[in-house]
């Protein structure tokens, strides 16, 4: 006759003595590969157990996927810091955990000052069966069509509000930093004009051009 398995209970926490760190459900944390060569996985802790002991503690996780670890792979406009919330549970050792990490919403994390190493962003939900994303389509910008990366510089024209990749409308990043003036064909009848005039200067008028990058801590 099989031996029935011990009763296991819920922590409402459990510090990872190793790291001296306290968790708790709900916590986003970054967790130690089985391949050493490979980035710490990114999971949220969905429940904490124990045995009846207090010992052989596991966590009840939900994965993050990277760009790359997903089905379609890595694409032009995924952010370095971006993942995606899988349907993929699993049970780990609590001991695996590394570190806590958070995992802002898209729109947060495009408002940091700084990003630092356990910042990441999640602006999907993925299937890992069959590679569907949900939301499945995301507003695009530029003339590329791209949905917004957050680690590219993008500019903005001040009339219709649209951005662009300096690359995209035929103008280096440097070039697209030294700008303070920025308008379009439509958005102006002079609006050729001025940035045929703009490439041809130094770029120096009286309006400010908004851009967009994260900046690494």
């Amino acid at each position: 006759m099989a031996k029935p398995k011990a009763p296991r209970r819920t922590l409402d926490s459990y510090t990872v003595k190793h790291i001296n760190k306290t968790f708790r459900a709900g916590d986003c944390v970054l967790m130690r590969p089985s391949d050493p060569s490979k980035p710490s996985y990114v999971a949220r802790i969905e429940r904490i157990e124990a045995d009846s002991r207090g010992a052989n503690v596991k966590v009840h996780v939900r994965w993050y996927y990277r760009p790359e670890e997903s089905i379609g792979g890595r694409r032009q406009f995924h952010g370095s810091k971006e993942v995606f919330l899988s349907d993929h549970f699993d049970v780990q050792s609590a001991d695996t955990i590394e570190a806590k990490c958070t995992v802002h919403s898209f729109k947060s994390y495009t408002k940091l000052d700084a990003v630092g190493n356990d910042d990441f962003f999640c602006r999907f939900e993925y299937n890992s069966s069959t590679g569907a994303f949900n939301p499945d389509r995301v507003a695009v910008y530029c003339k590329c069509e791209m949905p917004y990366n957050p680690d590219d510089l993008m500019v903005q024209y001040e009339g219709c509000s649209d951005w662009f990749h300096p690359a995209c409308i035929d103008m280096t990043v440097e070039e697209a930093k030294r700008l303070d003036h920025f308008f379009c064909e439509s958005c102006s009848a002079e609006g050729q004009k001025k940035l045929q005039n703009s490439h041809s200067t130094s770029r120096h008028s009286d309006t400010k051009v908004e851009t967009k990058r994260r900046r690494r801590s």
